[in-house]
């Protein structure tokens, strides 16, 4: 039998420099020169969803494929007076940034800002879309800090919704919607499965390989292993070893002790990979990093939210510190506003309120504020969320499905369009498509942590978890999520 040649992913030269070329046009570089030169060499494209491309290039093509990532890193952006990654400059423009023309607008959710009504979308009138018509509490409640409850719910709440996303991860929104629909499971209401569902179309759509055995329905035994549960771990053990005051080079150090490189992907594994050749962040961030202002940032800003409830500028600074290590720009700006919302909700916000507080810790001209703003408002519009889901799709679908930018604004309006309900949020925000278990994991998060208390969580969606983590995080695996909260809290103490 011949043996497969080894093709590590997100790492290959010639399939970085695809990746480059397609963030040069998203961020207004022009980079026509060196795509010419790459596609008449016969350079690919990026793989279009995931995994490396086959076979490997040529030693004159991955040359070629360097020098031209070395090229692309030097070309100038139109974006970085409305899209910068320094936290300084990050402040400034949230403090002193208006609309073209120079009028100053008052950037939602800042302090004396009042709070918008409960949100009641109007337009269609017949129920329907994922997870039926919103509810309309918003689910704000008032606490001075976080206990171990409010913890618990919103750890089990990042896991239901991240396992609820993990078989149909990389399909495409259509697959997701003919493989619900066939089962009687459209709106998305409850877990995915393969129990009657047609050969055919199991055979057009495949769940994905490495999920659909622990992630259906019928295969569900605990909350099996998975990149967006390992990293607030991760986060957890950064407070513990350098409390709120850690730096990047902190987080470096850390996964370099605990984080399997094998356990990262995209941005992560190429900043694991700089640091292992001697490159010291934030350059970490950059160096040959196509995949900068992807979603990556945003799955390990929960513990941020955590660490100061009521406080979204602090717990956006110390998120900003994390990503900072693998992000830049709109990769950094998503968890931001991830941790900025997550803060609010711990400081008794409701939804509306704490989405709001998210997106004033972020650069409001950027494209992922405007794209958010527009998803909230999308929301409000429409009460099919399926029509919500396919303008997000007509306006985002030109991104990669794990950038940061669709992704942000799918969670915004999954979580608007629920009004804080749980079910709701993770089942909205998984039948969106894009990064299907982040966005889940992300929506339960901040739904979990609205309810307080994880007997408020429907038991449907808590009782297959059987309080049981598998993680390759060292010193986790099998931990219980009641023991985890209340690890978090104390590793949260100041």
């Amino acid at each position: 039998m011949t043996e497969q040649p080894l093709r590590v992913t997100w790492v290959q030269p010639e399939d970085l420099l695809g990746h480059e070329l397609r963030q040069a046009s998203e961020d207004g570089r022009d980079a026509s020169p060196q795509a010419s030169t790459w596609h008449t060499s016969g350079g690919p494209p990026s793989p279009p969803r995931a995994g490396a491309s086959t076979p490997p290039a040529p030693p004159e093509l991955r040359t070629l494929a360097l020098r031209l990532l070395d090229e692309l890193a030097l070309l100038p952006t139109p974006l970085g007076g409305r899209e910068p990654t320094s936290l300084p400059e990050i402040v400034r423009s949230c403090d002193t940034a208006g609309p073209p023309g120079g009028t100053r607008t008052t950037v939602p959710g800042e302090p004396g800002t009042p709070p918008p009504a409960p949100s009641t979308p109007t337009g269609a009138t017949v129920p329907g879309g994922s997870g039926g018509s919103p509810p309309v509490s918003g689910r704000g409640g008032v606490w001075e800090s976080l206990g171990v409850q409010q913890l618990h719910a919103a750890w089990l709440g990042r896991a239901a919704g991240c396992l609820l996303g993990k078989p149909v991860e990389k399909l495409e929104l259509p697959a997701i919607r003919t493989l619900a629909r066939a089962t009687g499971n459209w709106p998305l209401t409850t877990w995915f499965t393969a129990r009657g569902l047609p050969p055919d179309l199991a055979a057009r759509h495949p769940w994905n390989r490495r999920s659909a055995a622990n992630s259906l329905a019928e295969n569900i035994d605990g909350m099996p292993e998975d990149d967006d549960l390992n990293y607030p771990l991760l986060n957890v053990l950064l407070l513990q070893r350098y409390g709120r005051g850690f730096r990047t080079a902190d987080v470096a150090r850390l996964w370099l002790d605990q984080l399997p490189a094998g356990r990262t992907f995209t941005a992560e594994r190429v900043a694991y990979r700089n640091l292992l050749s001697g490159i010291e962040p934030p350059d970490t961030a950059r160096h040959h990093n196509p995949f900068r202002e992807w979603i990556g940032a945003a799955i390990r800003a929960d513990v941020h939210g955590w660490a100061h409830p009521g406080d979204p500028a602090s717990a956006a600074a110390q998120a900003h510190r994390d990503a900072a290590l693998t992000h830049t720009g709109n990769g950094v700006y998503s968890a931001m506003f991830v941790a900025g919302t997550i803060a609010a909700a711990g400081g008794g916000a409701d939804v509306h309120a704490s989405l709001r507080s998210g997106l004033a810790v972020v650069p409001p001209r950027s494209r992922l504020a405007v794209a958010v703003r527009d998803a909230v408002e999308t929301a409000r519009a429409h009460q099919d969320f399926d029509t919500v889901v396919d303008r997000l799709h007509a306006a985002h679908g030109h991104y990669h499905w794990v950038h940061a930018i669709p992704n942000a604004a799918l969670l915004a309006a999954a979580l608007t369009h629920a009004d804080g309900d749980f079910t709701g949020s993770i089942c909205r925000a998984v039948s969106g498509g894009w990064d299907t278990d982040s966005n889940g994991a992300t929506a339960g998060s901040v739904a979990g942590l609205l309810a307080g208390h994880p007997d408020r969580l429907p038991e449907r969606w808590t009782a297959p978890l059987k309080n049981r983590l598998a993680t390759s995080v060292v010193g986790f695996d099998g931990i219980g999520f009641d023991e985890l909260a209340r690890l978090t809290q104390e590793a949260l103490r100041p």
